[in-house]
């Protein structure tokens, strides 16, 4: 049980082995290296079933490596997440119809299945072209030693669209759950800051290490309270901000203070014209330019 009342986030920012089953076999492994340390969630990198192993080869081939979200591999952490008592956010590629998509399966700490969010803004700019993209956000009440909790999801790219999370906001998101597989650098950072700032919601990005190709860790949570009472100016909503080493990170997010600060300050959905956002809604007018090597 967590004593002092905070939402202990692990991020588990490990590196993926060859085969599905080594990957449940550490990922079961470093479950329990965080309840050890207190935690109250677990969340993975992005698409942890294969390690985000989809560049530089045959389609075709690991496409062939999709898992049924209803499969053994995950399953076996919402066993974990009850044995535990321990909410688990495990990613994976998961078989879908015509083609895979980019999942985050979120088990409450009774093993319940409460969620399952694929990547909205698949980066069709590059072979997650090959994906099946999600089809809307959602938000889920999940049950805590903390008390119960309003959480969402985004992956990776999503982050890049302001009404990823402004959606998951309106839908009562406290905390948005991030898995992520690319370089955290600042412009990034930056994003998930202004996201967290803009919505008064949590975020929490688990990255893979550095030792990753095109990976550099940098997970991160950034609470989304940026000014209190007894301070003159703004503070620091970052949390926690890890280097490039393969570990298990903790943030501990005071929900109440969150809560608080959502009653009296003046941004997410205080003050908003929705009226007013119609072109938000229209379609893409032209094709934008793309990198080619962008990865996000």
């Amino acid at each position: 049980m967590n004593q002092n009342n905070n939402l202990k986030i692990a991020l588990l920012q490990i590196a993926p082995c060859k085969t599905l089953e080594e990957n449940l076999e550490k990922g079961i492994t470093y479950c329990r290296k965080a309840k050890e340390r207190g935690a109250d969630i677990a969340l993975f990198p992005e698409m942890w079933s294969n390690g985000y192993n989809i560049y530089g080869r045959p389609v075709d081939e690991w496409k062939a490596e999709a898992v049924p979200v209803n499969s053994d591999f995950v399953n076996s952490f919402g066993s974990i997440a009850k044995e535990l008592n321990m909410a688990v956010g495990i990613t994976l590629l998961e078989e879908y119809e015509n083609a895979p998509r980019n999942s985050l399966v979120l088990f409450d700490r009774f093993g319940e299945r409460k969620l399952v969010y694929a990547k909205v803004h698949t980066c069709d700019f590059d072979v997650e072209r090959n994906l099946t993209p999600g089809e809307d956000f959602y938000v889920t009440a999940l049950d805590t030693a903390c008390g119960e909790v309003k959480v969402g999801a985004m992956i990776c790219y999503d982050r890049e669209f302001p009404e990823s999370a402004r959606i998951l906001m309106l839908k009562g998101a406290e905390l948005i759950l991030v898995p992520n597989a690319c370089p955290m650098e600042i412009n990034r950072l930056s994003q998930l800051r202004a996201r967290a700032y803009e919505n008064m919601t949590a975020i929490a990005t688990c990255n893979y290490p550095e030792t990753v190709p095109d990976c550099n860790g940098g997970s991160s949570v950034f609470d989304g309270v940026a000014y209190l009472p007894e301070l003159e100016s703004s503070r620091d909503t970052c949390i926690l901000q890890a280097d490039g080493q393969e570990d298990i990170y903790i943030a501990e997010l005071d929900v109440e203070q969150l809560r608080n600060y959502r009653k009296k300050e003046v941004h997410g959905n205080a003050y908003r014209h929705p009226k007013k956002y119609g072109l938000l809604t229209d379609t893409k007018i032209d094709e934008p330019f793309v990198r080619k090597d962008y990865r996000g």
